[in-house]
């Protein structure tokens, strides 16, 4: 008798937590959802000119994906080409220039675009066209690009791994803003622009609920048959 309540517990805490993580990823997936909802809603809102970015310290979260028409001058002397990116399956570099905002707005970051490198002469930058004097730039606001795994944290010259933020903004002395721009648009200048689109990744999350609850099914299952019905069948058959 002990041994058949202790392997009933042991089921019924087996469905209540695989029950309770199935739902916890379902809430997962809602969430996700609704932040995805919310970044393409935001994409749709009016582009904001370096005005709208006043403030954007403390206003960082509900600017990010906003679409931005910015005018400025950039400063390729800061130019950064980031190794080991792809677009469309081909690996080559990222090519961030800051850009210096009209009317003293200080200075934001610009995910130019992308360029195939050179795999003969790895050392050799790709031919990119900067512009002088004032440009238009139409992109959205996005964090700064994905750090990848990098030998020297202090990474210096035209080719690194990753971008820090705050260690560039110190090494070139530029009042840097604290998001940058993702530049979007047909290819020019030498460069492709298309940038992977966010997925809201609950697909996953979903995925995993119905994991968890197919689990909890199969232990209500196999108690049933052989805590229930194979007894029976047993004493009917003695």
């Amino acid at each position: 008798m002990f041994k058949r309540l202790l392997i009933a517990l042991a089921a019924l805490v087996g469905i209540g937590v695989t029950t309770s993580l199935g739902f916890w990823q379902w809430d997962r997936a809602a969430q996700r959802t609704a932040l995805h909802d919310a970044i393409v809603a935001r994409g749709q809102l009016p582009p904001l000119a370096a005005s709208g970015l006043a403030g954007m310290g403390e206003r960082r979260d509900e600017l990010l994906h906003r679409p931005v028409l910015l005018r400025g001058q950039w400063l390729p002397a800061h130019t950064v080409f980031l190794d080991n990116r792809q677009m469309s399956g081909i690996p080559g570099f990222y090519v961030v220039t800051p850009l210096r905002l009209e009317g003293d707005a200080g200075v934001i970051l610009v995910q130019r675009g992308w360029a195939q490198r050179n795999f003969a002469q790895r050392t050799e930058l790709p031919p990119v066209q900067t512009p002088a004097g004032t440009v238009e730039v139409r992109g959205r606001l996005a964090p700064p690009p994905a750090k990848l795994y990098a030998f020297d944290e202090e990474e210096k010259g035209p080719i690194r791994q990753n971008l820090d933020l705050a260690r560039f903004g110190a090494e070139t002395g530029l009042p840097l803003l604290p998001l940058s721009v993702q530049q979007v648009g047909p290819a020019s200048e030498g460069l492709l622009r298309q940038w992977p689109q966010p997925a809201s990744g609950a697909q996953k999350n979903l995925g995993y609920a119905f994991q968890w609850w197919a689990m909890a099914a199969v232990i209500a299952v196999l108690y049933v048959w052989f805590q229930l019905i194979q007894p029976r069948r047993h004493a009917r058959r003695s």
